[in-house]
C-alpha cells in the first residue's frame, strides 16, 4: 500500500501556523507514514519545511477575487487525499477529493484556547501541542547574526528575548515604554550580565530601536535578519522571552522558553501563549473585559517580567552564561 496522503491547509499568519502546528504530529499518529502537503502563506512557510512527513510546501500568496484558492485548487485537485485538514475553514476543503475532512466551523469556538479548539477539530484524545521543527539551515543563521554580537561589549551573557512587534492596531504596546522596560531591567541585580535581544521582521526596526537604543552595548539586533525559522533559533537561545500578543510570542512558547505575553483589547484567554512556561499580562485582567493597551504601565510589566525570571530562572538569582 502506498503512503497515506494529507493535505494540510493552515494559516497565512505565522501566530496562527503555530498554534496549530500540533496538528503534524497528530497526523502521524492517525496515519503512520503519511505524506503530508502543507499550504500556507509566505511569512510562516519556513516554520514546516523540516517538520516531520512534510514533503511539499505551497506558498500562498493573496491575490485579488480569491485567485490564491484558485491557484491551491489546480495544485491539489488531481490527487485524492487520505484527509484533509483546513484551519481556514475554506470551499477548497470540499472541492478536492477526500476520504476524510477535519474543516474548521464557528461551532468549535466555545471559550476554550484555540490551541484546543484545534485539538477538538482534529479529534485528539488531548491537546495537540504546538512546536518549532528547528533545522541545522536555521541554527546556522541565527548563529551567523548573533556570535559576533555576543563576543562584543561586555561578551557572552544569558539572554532575555524582547518582541515589541505585533502586526494589529491596538496590539503593539508604546515603543517608548519598551525602551524604558529595558532601562529598569538593565538596573535590576537580576538581570546583571544579561543580554537584551531585539527579535522582529524587516519591517520591525522602528518599533524595536528604543529598546535597542537603551540596551546599548548589551543589546542584540536580531530584527529583520532571518526568515521565521531563524528567529525561532536565536529565541531559543534565550532565556526568557517578553513580547507583544504576536507570532513570535507564540513561537517562544512553542520553542519551550519561559515566556510572558502582553495583552491589550485581545483574548489572553484565547491567545494567550500555550505551555508550562507561559504567562500573560493585559491592561485588563477580567475575562471579557478589554482596555487599551496603553493602560499597561511600565512598572506592572517589569514586576511581571521579575515575576516570570523567579519563576523559571529563580528569585534573586542570576542564570551562568
Amino acid at each position: 500500500m502506498s503512503e497515506p496522503k494529507v493535505l494540510f491547509v493552515t494559516s497565512n499568519r505565522i501566530g496562527d501556523c503555530v498554534i496549530s502546528s500540533g496538528v503534524i504530529r497528530e497526523i502521524g499518529r492517525q496515519l503512520p507514514g503519511a505524506r503530508i502537503t502543507v499550504a500556507c502563506g509566505r511569512p510562516p512557510a519556513p516554520l514546516f519545511r523540516s517538520a516531520p512527513g512534510v514533503e511539499r510546501v505551497i506558498i500562498l500568496d493573496k491575490k485579488k477575487f480569491a485567485g490564491h484558492w484558485i491557484d491551491l485548487w489546480k495544485q491539489v485537485w488531481r490527487t485524492r487525499w487520505d484527509m484533509v485538514i483546513d484551519i481556514r475553514g475554506s470551499a477548497l476543503a470540499f472541492q478536492v477529493r477526500a476520504k476524510k475532512r477535519r474543516v474548521y466551523h464557528r461551532g468549535l469556538e466555545t471559550g476554550l484556547p484555540k490551541v484546543e479548539m484545534v485539538s477538538r477539530m482534529m479529534g485528539a484524545e488531548r491537546p495537540l501541542d504546538p512546536e518549532i521543527f528547528l533545522d541545522a539551515r536555521a541554527e546556522r543563521e541565527a548563529g551567523e547574526v548573533l556570535t559576533p554580537q555576543l563576543w562584543d561589549g561586555p561578551g557572552p551573557g544569558p539572554i532575555l528575548a524582547l518582541a515589541p512587534i505585533a502586526h494589529q492596531p491596538g496590539k503593539s504596546w508604546p515603543a517608548d515604554r519598551w525602551g524604558q522596560l529595558v532601562s529598569k531591567l538593565k538596573a535590576e541585580p537580576r538581570f546583571k550580565g544579561w543580554r537584551f535581544m531585539l527579535v522582529g521582521g524587516p519591517g520591525d526596526h522602528a518599533p524595536a530601536a528604543p529598546a535597542l537604543a537603551e540596551a546599548g552595548d548589551r543589546g542584540l539586533d536580531f530584527v529583520g535578519k532571518g526568515d521565521i525559522l531563524a528567529s525561532a533559533a536565536a529565541i531559543h537561545g534565550a532565556a526568557l522571552f517578553v513580547g507583544n500578543d504576536s507570532g513570535l510570542m507564540h513561537v517562544a512558547a512553542a520553542a519551550g522558553r519561559p515566556t510572558l505575553g502582553l495583552f491589550g483589547p485581545t483574548e489572553w484567554w484565547l491567545y494567550g501563549p500555550w505551555g508550562p512556561k507561559t504567562r500573560t499580562v493585559a491592561s485588563n485582567e477580567t475575562r471579557g473585559e478589554f482596555a487599551p493597551i496603553e493602560a499597561l504601565t511600565v512598572d506592572h510589566v517589569f514586576e511581571a517580567v521579575l515575576g516570570l525570571h523567579d519563576a523559571f530562572i529563580g528569585a534573586g538569582t542570576p542564570v551562568k552564561p
